[in-house]
């Protein structure tokens, strides 16, 4: 229904964004990220998700597609609402999320608040599960190719290619984000950060 609002930042609270849109204030619950991104008077967008059920109309809004993608990657598992999710987004960006969940810390989930050791291993047993699916079901390759501009596919850039595929790219836009990133010297959570950049261009 709404792809994203585009106006005046009209009031901010926590975990709370009012975007004034033609003399409408729409208010979009939303991440410390995104708050800490928007300043009060000033213009501001926000990619939108529209969460509709009985007796619940609630609006939330994200500083970028990354982090609603994100969002609606957490919502998919079991037992995560949007208050978790939110919550999880507030204390770990898309990259420090997906790489969490590539290399199994559990701890990073567990630093927002109210997310456990059960959910946050929960998370990432589905997430990487669905990775695992998408691979199988789209052909991803991570053993190298020629649209991957490195001489092999290291380790790091495995690992980043999965996380990229974790938070719901396909093959061939990984094998792209990942194109001239210096995967060989760069940290793991940098190079997702440079790909994931590359893909909202």
């Amino acid at each position: 229904m709404f792809y994203y609002l585009d106006g005046t930042v009209a009031e901010l609270l926590p975990y709370l964004a009012v975007i004034d849109c033609g003399g409408v204030g729409y208010a979009c619950k939303t991440t410390n990220n995104t708050l800490s991104g928007l300043k009060k008077g000033q213009r501001g967008r926000v990619y939108t998700y529209l969460n509709v059920g009985e007796d619940v109309f609630d609006l939330y809004g994200f500083a970028t597609q990354n982090e609603l993608n994100s969002f609606k990657l957490l919502l998919g598992v079991s037992g995560v609402g949007p208050k978790a999710a939110l919550a999880i987004l507030s204390s770990a960006t898309p990259e420090a999320l997906a790489m969490a969940i590539v290399t199994e810390d559990a701890k990073t989930l567990t630093m927002a608040p109210g997310i456990g050791k059960k959910i946050a291993q929960r998370i990432i047993l589905e997430l990487k599960d669905k990775m695992a699916k998408e691979s199988a079901t789209t052909g991803l390759d991570f053993s190298g190719g020629a649209a991957v501009n490195v001489p092999a596919f290291t380790n790091k850039a495995t690992e980043a290619a999965q996380a990229l595929a974790v938070l719901g790219y396909t093959s061939q836009e990984v094998q792209m984000a990942l194109k001239g990133v210096d995967v060989e010297n760069l940290p793991l959570e940098e190079i997702i950060r440079q790909s994931l950049k590359k893909m909202v261009k």
